[in-house]
């Protein structure tokens, strides 16, 4: 666990043995019963009992024996195990906590804003979604929203809930078709722990270690630490504009929602967020890659497959080639490939004009599947649409050419016509380009009004509601542009 504050410590612990009734063992509430442990890795299990006391923790016949330390912390690892179950856990202090219908299988984190939080109920044929919701062996934690100024080191409540009727019509839709679906595949458990907060920024869901090294927000970190801690309690109960928020500092949905959580054992992290840092896409060039790997270090899993969801169409359409803020940031999104074991699932082809939260959870979490089955599972399947990779100009046509292909590229229009591309010349004036499929993986783009063209950018608006180009598996091209020249957010 990470360093908390001292005077927080000594709180929680206080509260710990006031609420023990004779020093009873406590666990986070994740460990509880229908959970689901994650195969293949040694199992981490803790909790907090009496300072010294012995705890036992017997599950599949074996057990493991350990004693609390000062501070009434208390942890042991049990042996990987391969997918099954139902188990039972038995973890013994001074009283004894039965744990019942535990299954190994996989677990996912799944994070980010609003348009991971949307809940099934709300979605694209809810109603029917949620009446055939019957899978016992996929499991739903959802993380109770909170904001902390330093890492706690519990959660207040939670429960797993066996997938049915009755637990899917509040629980984030994205991360239940992303389950449902990893589970038609795999045909083993899954485990989703949902900890989302709608309108977030990134740097929020940031380690203090992290952002502590990070110029743009370490001062408003330093400030954070500085307040009294009774004054940002007071805060955080006020109404109105004066009261704090999950964006107020960076952090503090890291502190409340994830520090928590660690080191609960996990196959990966889907992610849906990008809307609350639009205004700063070039920033989060930065922000986004760093958030990865904070929490890859904070987890200790090693480089775990973290999968997010590029931004979907939103707003007005522009009936001209125009700068865009999103399109920035779903360039920043695009360059977070670079990292090792992540996959993106595009969305923009699913969004709504009018609505910044597209109720088609259907595709997004069916694509982030496909891209898991990919990373994490290594199944050799195509898990990305189109992405460019070269242009050639030739007098004033430019060839592009593209990878993830599939068995070809593929045009939604009858007329074989691609929308959605535009060119410019050496006076950065972007006009509506002609794009015709003249090959396999190859796109010939033309405009009578730029006779030598220097740039090209498909896709490159907020609502680009006319893009069109697929390869062979269904999946969209992702915008791009094949200029560097400097943006509206840079």
């Amino acid at each position: 666990m990470r360093k908390i504050n001292f005077s927080w410590r000594m709180l929680f612990i206080l509260l710990l043995f006031s609420n023990m009734a004779g020093a009873q063992v406590i666990l986070p509430p994740f460990f509880n019963c229908n959970m689901v442990l994650q195969q293949g890795i040694p199992i981490p299990v803790w909790g907090w009992a009496s300072p010294g006391e012995k705890v036992s923790v017997t599950f599949n016949n074996k057990t493991v024996t350990t004693k609390t330390g000062k501070d009434g912390k208390w942890r042991v690892t049990l042996g990987a195990m391969n997918y099954g179950g139902p188990y039972e856990m038995v973890v013994k202090g001074k009283n004894l906590r039965t744990i019942e219908n535990i299954l190994i299988g996989e677990v996912w984190v799944c994070s980010g804003q609003s348009n991971m939080g949307f809940n099934l109920s709300s979605a694209i044929n809810g109603a029917v979604e949620i009446a055939n919701s019957t899978y016992p062996e996929i499991r739903l934690f959802t993380v109770k929203r909170q904001i902390s100024q330093t890492p706690l080191p519990n959660l207040e409540e939670g429960e797993w809930w066996q997938c049915s009727p009755v637990s899917t019509p509040k629980f984030s839709a994205v991360a239940y078709f992303f389950g449902r679906e990893l589970y038609f595949k795999l045909k083993v458990p899954i485990g989703l722990i949902n900890t989302s907060w709608g309108g977030t920024v990134a740097e929020t869901w940031t380690s203090p270690e992290a952002i502590a090294n990070n110029p743009d927000f370490a001062p408003k970190l330093a400030t954070l630490k500085a307040m009294d801690p009774k004054e940002f309690t007071k805060n955080t109960e006020k109404e109105g504009k004066d009261k704090l928020g999950p964006n107020t500092f960076p952090t503090l949905l890291y502190n409340g929602m994830i520090n928590p959580l660690l080191p609960y054992g996990i196959k990966g992290a889907i992610w849906y967020q990008g809307e609350g840092n639009a205004g700063r896409a070039f920033q989060y060039r930065r922000v986004f890659p760093d958030l990865i790997k904070d929490w890859r270090n904070q987890w200790d899993q090693g480089d775990f497959p973290f999968l997010f969801v590029q931004l979907a169409n939103y707003m007005k359409a522009d009936s001209l080639p125009a700068e865009s803020n999103w399109a920035e940031l779903r360039e920043a999104q695009s360059m977070t490939l670079s990292l090792p074991n992540t996959g993106m699932a595009s969305a923009i082809d699913v969004g709504d004009a009018l609505d910044i939260h597209p109720k088609d959870k259907q595709t997004v979490g069916k694509r982030l599947a496909i891209s898991a089955l990919n990373v994490a599972y290594h199944h050799n399947i195509e898990h990305q649409g189109p992405v460019f990779k070269e242009m050639k100009i030739t007098g004033d046509k430019a060839e592009l050419t593209f990878d993830h292909v599939g068995k070809g590229l593929v045009v939604k229009d009858k007329y074989g016509y691609v929308n959605g591309f535009s060119v410019a010349g050496a006076d950065h004036k972007f006009h509506w380009a002609r794009a015709t499929i003249t090959g396999d993986r190859t796109i010939t783009i033309t405009s009578p009004k730029v006779a030598e063209p220097v740039a090209v950018r498909y896709g490159w608006a907020n609502n680009p509601d006319d893009v069109n180009l697929y390869n062979s598996e269904g999946l969209p091209a992702d915008p791009f542009r094949t200029d560097k020249w400097k943006g509206i957010t840079e």
